[in-house]
């Protein structure tokens, strides 16, 4: 396949009456949405895009140049990191210092032993036995 040109995109497709289509069209013609690949053919008299949708299914593959979403891809990065920054503030621990904020020295664990009522049985607790006279 030859490479693609900045800000070119590819799809190979079964069409039911002309078999595998190759076509490839600028990125932004070509868009992903209610499981169906859409083409964008041309505009109507009143401006509005003629779209070709093909589901999902008939696609064998898409192919795009990535160096056309650099910038996209900066902007949710810029946006992703924003979200975790927030999250780090508003958490009440740092992970990142092994669960402590600060520096803070660990607190002492307690160990509490909880018995249930399975285990009261196995040690004859609350039995009859104990509690005759």
């Amino acid at each position: 396949m030859n490479e693609l040109e900045l800000g070119q995109a590819t799809i190979i497709y079964d069409d039911p009456e002309s078999g595998t289509v190759t076509e490839t069209v600028d990125n932004e013609d070509l868009v992903y949405a209610r499981d169906h690949w859409m083409v964008k053919t041309g505009t109507d008299e009143d401006g509005n895009d003629l779209m070709h949708q093909i589901p999902r299914d008939r696609v064998h593959h898409v192919t795009r140049n990535a160096e056309a979403f650099e910038e996209q891809i900066q902007t949710v990065r810029h946006r992703v990191e924003s979200i975790a920054s927030d999250l780090r503030e508003r958490l009440p621990v740092d992970i990142g210092e092994g669960g402590r904020r600060g520096g803070e020295p660990p607190s002492e664990s307690t160990t509490v032993q909880i018995e249930t009522e399975s285990d009261e049985r196995e040690h004859g607790e609350g039995s009859e036995a104990e509690n005759e006279p």
